[in-house]
């Protein structure tokens, strides 16, 4: 009897001990119900205020790359792989488990309009290592507004990797542009890149040059990082606005180098909470606020910032453009620790601004306030370093220069309320 019930104390507790053990498997479920947990997560960073993609070493079998070179792409620059990125883009959108959507170094490939259309099962890596290169045939654009669009996606990092590049060969556009040869009749041309209607984006380490018209468009988007970004066209190239932003919300630039035909950064209407940092800018038209209001429409953009940009020859410093005839608000912006280097306009709000032929006198306006401008040095290269050209009915409101100091130029205030902090010069 006593064998008996030794025996059945040590079935015991060899059973015990398989169950302690099983309890520290890792089975690749985390939760309650069942549910995979990934090793690649999007993590919220506090300091940023934007999701980040943090990534471990280890590798689950629900991991998978799917590389545009299994689907036929060539990448030789020559042959059109327009097809084989689209095949590779179903695959990975609807593949189950985190995916990458791979386009590999060291070759070109060479596509038309191309739009990769969301929403994915679990894509969560756009990663270009190699170079995109538009097609130089304006037939080839089925869409005349649009080469790569990257839309409806949510929780994406775009890559480049360092190496990656998307390379519009926008000269056979910009010849064509009604603004570089006048006998020619205005036409739309293609953004490069287009990313739309995106929420809890990351795009970093990527370089994009010779768009054929805006070179990065960011669109009706939520949550947004951009960093380590370099985008380059000729000084003389139309159009080629670096990065635009439209109805967009919670975004961050940061340590980026844009030269381009236009803006660097042009900043529209349905905008709010923008933060620019560490920007080196130029050449182009510096960073602006609008257009706005144009054709009597209805804009409002709030909170921007831009904390610490340094600009280069540029056609404007930091701007704000309106159209008359326009409504709405543009208002708490803040530009802060930037150093102008022989900038055209370095400080200038217009709410006059007029690109046609002939502008009519009108009433309304987009009411701007709430501007401040701090810690703002360098050389202006034309006879007014800062203007405020602002509307009779609706003056400018709330503009504050704190410690501004712009060698080479005056100051032209009209119709705005300008209070000085600190050292001001040129003073209104």
């Amino acid at each position: 009897m006593a064998r008996l019930i030794a025996v059945f104390l040590c079935v015991l507790l060899m059973l015990s001990c398989c169950e302690a053990f099983s309890s520290y498997v890792d089975d690749g479920y985390g939760h309650e119900d069942g549910s995979f947990e990934s090793d690649s997560l999007l993590k919220l960073n506090n300091d940023d205020d934007v999701l980040t993609l943090k990534s471990s070493d280890k590798t689950t079998s629900q991991s998978s790359t799917v590389s545009v070179a299994n689907f036929g792409a060539k990448g030789d620059g020559k042959t059109d792989d327009t097809q084989a990125f689209k095949n590779a883009w179903k695959k990975a959108c609807s593949t189950n488990g985190v995916t990458n959507f791979l386009i590999p170094k060291g070759k070109t490939y060479l596509l038309k309009s191309t739009r990769f259309r969301g929403p994915c099962k679990s894509l969560r890596n756009f990663q270009i290592l190699g170079t995109l290169s538009a097609s130089t045939k304006r037939s080839d654009y089925k869409d005349k507004n649009h080469w790569l669009v990257i839309e409806d996606v949510n929780n994406l990092l775009v890559d480049g990797g360092s190496t990656g590049i998307i390379d519009g060969n926008g000269k056979i556009w910009w010849q064509n542009s009604c603004k570089i040869d006048r006998s020619k009749p205005c036409t739309k041309a293609p953004t490069a890149f287009t990313l739309y209607n995106l929420k809890s984006l990351n795009v970093k380490n990527l370089r994009v040059r010779n768009a054929q018209q805006i070179q990065i468009s960011i669109e009706k988007c939520n949550n947004v990082n951009v960093k380590n970004v370099e985008i380059t066209a000729p000084d003389d190239s139309p159009n080629t606005d670096g990065i635009h932003i439209t109805n967009t919300q919670n975004i961050r630039i940061s340590d980026s180098d844009i030269g381009t035909g236009d803006d660097c950064i042009s900043i529209e209407d349905g905008s709010q909470n923008v933060q620019i940092n560490d920007l080196n800018c130029g050449p182009g038209h510096g960073i602006s606020i609008g257009s706005l209001g144009d054709d009597n429409s209805k804009a409002y953009v709030s909170g921007i910032s831009v904390d610490g940009a340094k600009l280069s020859k540029t056609d404007n410093g930091v701007r704000i453009k309106t159209y008359q005839g326009g409504s709405g608000t543009a208002k708490n912006i803040k530009f802060q620790n930037i150093r102008m280097e022989n900038v055209k306009n370095p400080i200038i709000i217009d709410q006059n601004y007029c690109d046609k032929d002939k502008c009519e006198q009108q009433g309304s306006a987009v009411q701007v306030s709430n501007v401040v401008y701090k810690n703002i040095t360098g050389t202006s290269a034309t006879d007014v370093a800062i203007k405020f050209d602002c509307s009779k009915k609706y003056p400018c409101q709330g503009i504050v220069l704190s410690n501004v100091n712009i060698k080479g130029g005056s100051a032209s205030c009209k119709n705005a309320n300008v209070k000085d902090q600190g050292t001001v010069s040129p003073q209104c």
